[in-house]
């Protein structure tokens, strides 16, 4: 679970048993140490947050315990799915953010600056791996061919920086693991295969670590199965639109609905992305990034990423039991229907 969830629950009163990725164990330890210290020190006991270390077999284990009132998972679709089934069998409750092929259109009036800034961000940041990172570029045909150009160019300079994420000037860094990297590699051969157009990138690194070239791929249908699949890596698919609903409609035909962007400079544009015809994502912005999410708001998507949210003002409520309390405070009993005992 992510950070913030862990904050929400502590804070409406909960006791948390939390797992973190079984690849990443000194993280989770490290984490839960300093949470324990801040309870600590605050008079409380630090098992109110308690790490459980392992693998697979925990996460089934709590997603099908009773006593686990609310299971919050943060992940993939597929292993998602399986823990909502569970959880739901048991008549449990789940809170899910999984993943997001997630789109951002250039109408043709687009500020292009930001669009090259803003998308190369979104792509790379994070080598790619992140739930809200940008997967499909949809691009108006009038400016196609100059923000891919301009990408491209934005992409070697970022590129020229690779290295380890705790060295100063280090711009782009690894991928999770050798998984992450077979991923990549059979996204990349199956673009290839479909007609896809290598613009930038495509190979692994040749050096210590999990590095991969931050990827760009041109020349595939809207609707390409690589396409329609998240790739939990740096690759991003740039798309060829001729008008803004059409874009839309691309950007809604993916099963995930985490986050989507429009750049446009027209309020008429903006009112219908925003509306019940525009995204359907659960995060719908303008003129910023898909990885630009608004802390203060619900953090969440529709569709196959779950429909959960966190963060924002209804957060906490997922995280506490609802009840309606009526009291009767006098010596009477009123009753429907007029209805009186003799």
């Amino acid at each position: 679970m992510y950070g913030w969830n862990n904050a929400i629950a502590m804070v409406c009163g909960n006791a948390m048993i939390w797992k973190g990725a079984p690849s990443t164990p000194l993280v989770s330890i490290a984490t839960s140490k300093i949470v324990a210290s801040v309870l600590e020190k605050n008079g409380l006991p630090g098992a109110i947050c308690s790490l459980c270390q392992g693998g697979t077999e925990i996460g089934q284990a709590l997603a099908a315990d009773k006593r686990v009132k609310l299971v919050s998972f943060t992940g993939s679709t597929p292993v998602g799915k399986k823990v909502a089934l569970t959880v739901t069998e048991r008549f449990g409750k789940h809170l899910l953010e999984l993943g997001g092929n997630n789109a951002l259109i250039v109408d043709e009036d687009a500020d292009l600056e930001m669009v090259v800034r803003s998308a190369t961000f979104a792509c790379v940041g994070t080598a790619g791996q992140r739930c809200t990172t940008l997967r499909r570029l949809i691009l108006h045909e009038k400016v196609y061919d100059q923000v891919l150009e301009r990408l491209k160019k934005a992409y070697a300079s970022i590129f020229s920086r690779i290295g380890d994420p705790l060295e100063e000037g280090t711009l782009y860094g690894p991928m999770h693991s050798q998984v992450g990297i077979e991923g990549y590699k059979k996204t990349i051969a199956e673009a290839v295969s479909l007609g896809g157009k290598i613009e930038f990138g495509g190979k692994v690194v040749e050096r210590e670590g999990n590095f991969v070239e931050p990827t760009i791929i041109s020349g595939l249908a809207h609707d390409s199965p690589v396409v329609l699949r998240e790739t939990f890596a740096p690759v991003v698919y740039v798309l060829k639109t001729s008008s803004l609903d059409e874009a839309i409609g691309w950007n809604n035909e993916v099963e995930q609905g985490l986050s989507s962007s429009l750049f446009t400079q027209k309020l008429g544009n903006v009112f219908k992305w925003i509306g019940p015809m525009g995204s359907d994502c659960g995060i719908v912005n303008v003129n910023i990034p898909t990885s630009g999410a608004e802390i203060g708001g619900a953090f969440g998507g529709e569709k196959a990423t779950g429909g959960g949210r966190e963060s924002g003002s209804d957060a906490w409520k997922q995280y506490m039991r609802r009840s309606t309390c009526t009291i009767n405070y006098s010596k009477e009993l009123p009753l429907a229907q007029g209805i009186k005992f003799e």
